[in-house]
């Protein structure tokens, strides 16, 4: 079933105010989605779980309110987006490590990861990703691994068109110096 469909079948279900059968629609078409958009942002395995839970719990939190504004699933992604935000900076201040020290963290813990399954590229292009401030790399992740389009993605994180095509450009540049400087890439 195509985007369209999907939109308009969840639009309908809250419309009729079976709130139920939608939110099971939601959590059927999009879980696997969210959990790698979450995945990608919070990297690890359990972390992606319990982010991907409390998004949900938001959804269903606030579905009633959902008047059809934006799309179902740009409007589910904003909220995936921020939760995932939210878990980082609140996981920052708890270990009350700084930035780059928690980034080395994920960084070293992607590869031990069980539920990792890359090759040494992969890891490289992580470790990569790692590195680029917080909204590179969620414009990045967004653009390359889930080629949302900047109309959407401007929705999904409430900022122009301009400034995320700048943030991508500025990513891939940074990537390919790291890839370049990396003495495990070659």
């Amino acid at each position: 079933m195509n985007s369209t469909n999907k939109e308009s079948q969840i639009n309908q279900l809250i419309k009729e105010k079976d709130f139920d059968n939608a939110f099971n629609y939601i959590v059927e078409e999009y879980k696997e989605q969210l959990y790698w958009h979450i995945r990608k942002i919070v990297l690890l395995h359990d972390d992606t779980d319990d982010v991907l839970q409390n998004t949900f719990i938001k959804v269903w939190k606030y579905l009633e309110k959902f008047k059809g504004k934006s799309k179902i699933y740009t409007w589910i992604y904003r909220i995936a987006t921020n939760e995932s935000i939210t878990f980082i900076n609140k996981k920052k201040k708890k270990v009350e490590e700084s930035i780059s020290t928690y980034e080395n963290f994920l960084s070293n813990n992607l590869k031990s990861d069980e539920y990792f399954n890359g090759d040494e590229a992969q890891l490289i292009l992580q470790k990569a990703i790692l590195n680029l401030p917080e909204k590179q790399r969620l414009v990045f992740n967004m653009k390359y691994f889930d080629e949302i389009k900047y109309k959407d993605m401007a929705e999904i994180l409430e900022t122009s068109i301009g400034s995320l095509k700048a943030s991508y450009h500025h990513a891939v540049k940074k990537i390919e110096k790291f890839v370049k400087t990396n003495p495990d890439s070659n």
